[in-house]
């Protein structure tokens, strides 16, 4: 470099290979111009295309993996149903069983008010797994 000039290398297509601290500098001048990107190549003399992949390639380098936590385990949610006693008329219509689908794809039907008393055993002996024998 003689006296200010720069001597700039070329690929073997001819495209002006720019080193990478000056590629830094650029896109650290360009992050505190505002400027947009495309307003900043023009500025600078890069195609618009070149910069953009600079700009891309920087901000891939610089997002740190992020570590997506698991999502918590969904805490037991309560509600309460209310059943009708079934009806001991032969000709009234069943009623609507009420169906609890618990986590693991286990499925538990009531169709009768007896029936709760029993599911809500069995929820509790689940709640506390059995020690191995």
């Amino acid at each position: 470099m003689k006296g200010g000039e720069l001597v700039l290398k070329t690929d073997g297509l001819g495209r002006v290979k720019t080193p990478a601290a000056r590629r830094e500098s650029l896109l650290d001048e360009f992050e505190r111009s505002g400027l947009s990107g495309a307003k900043f190549a023009a500025l600078t003399g890069i195609k618009y295309q070149t910069f953009a992949a600079w700009a891309l390639r920087r901000r891939k380098q610089n997002a740190a993996p992020a570590k997506v936590p698991a999502p918590p385990a969904d805490p037991v949610r309560w509600l309460e149903a209310v059943m009708a006693p079934v009806s001991t008329n032969p000709g009234s219509p069943r009623p609507t069983p009420v169906i609890l689908q618990l986590p693991g794809g286990a499925r538990l039907e009531m169709a009768d008010v007896q029936q709760v008393v029993l599911a809500a055993a069995l929820l509790r002996a689940l709640e506390h797994p059995a020690t191995p024998c």
